[in-house]
């Protein structure tokens, strides 16, 4: 089976459509998509890359257009519970930790599923600790343990292995898509990993 592999972090607004549509992707070609939480701080530290919104920040017909396109896409994929949240940008450390967390418990798919409602739909300031551990535990996750378990240096060392790997191959954003050595970058890119998936089924 064809697999894409997601390099993911909970900042990106992107990253959040992107998971949105990825899935009709994988059905349609029969492939799996593996999630690769990564800090998308630390692949811009790693890169010299920035936010669109820090880099073009003074180019003020750039930044509308991006904002345009991506009403497009939101209006093209029905995303209708998008919600620019308030509090971007997000430091989303104890948020990507406890998503290693979670994968280290067989827990990551719904992890995620959560951490994206929370920030992109619900409109959560999710790297506060308290509306962190409230809101996860509220869901279903225990808030605290989640919290407590960040703190493991395994942990922290598989988030960083995870970045730095990504960075390595060649990422510089997120979101970041690889399908075998090919990486694709930004949710506009997904019609073309679908073509790479469907190649390598």
């Amino acid at each position: 089976m064809a697999t894409v592999e997601f390099v993911f972090d909970f900042a990106s607004p992107n990253a959040y459509m992107a998971h949105k549509v990825l899935p009709a992707i994988a059905e349609r070609v029969g492939a799996e998509v593996r999630l690769v939480p990564c800090l998308l701080g630390g692949i811009f530290k790693a890169t010299g890359n920035q936010a669109p919104f820090v880099a073009f920040g003074n180019v003020k017909e750039k930044i509308a257009y991006e904002q345009l396109e991506m009403q497009r896409f939101i209006a093209k994929h029905d995303l209708t519970s998008f919600k620019m949240n308030p509090h971007f940008p997000l430091n989303t450390l104890l948020m990507m930790r406890a998503a290693i967390v979670a994968q280290s418990e067989d827990r990551l798919h719904d992890f995620v599923e959560t951490g994206l409602r929370l920030v992109w739909e619900e409109e959560q300031k999710m790297d506060d600790p308290e509306v962190f551990a409230r809101r996860l535990t509220a869901a279903g996750f225990d808030g605290a343990k989640l919290i407590e378990r960040t703190q493991e240096p395994e942990i922290k060392s598989q988030l960083i292995a995870n970045t730095e790997a990504a960075v390595k191959r060649g990422a510089f954003g997120i979101p970041t898509f690889f399908v075998g050595d090919e990486m694709f970058f930004g949710k506009d890119r997904l019609t073309q990993v679908e073509e790479a998936l469907a190649n390598a089924a």
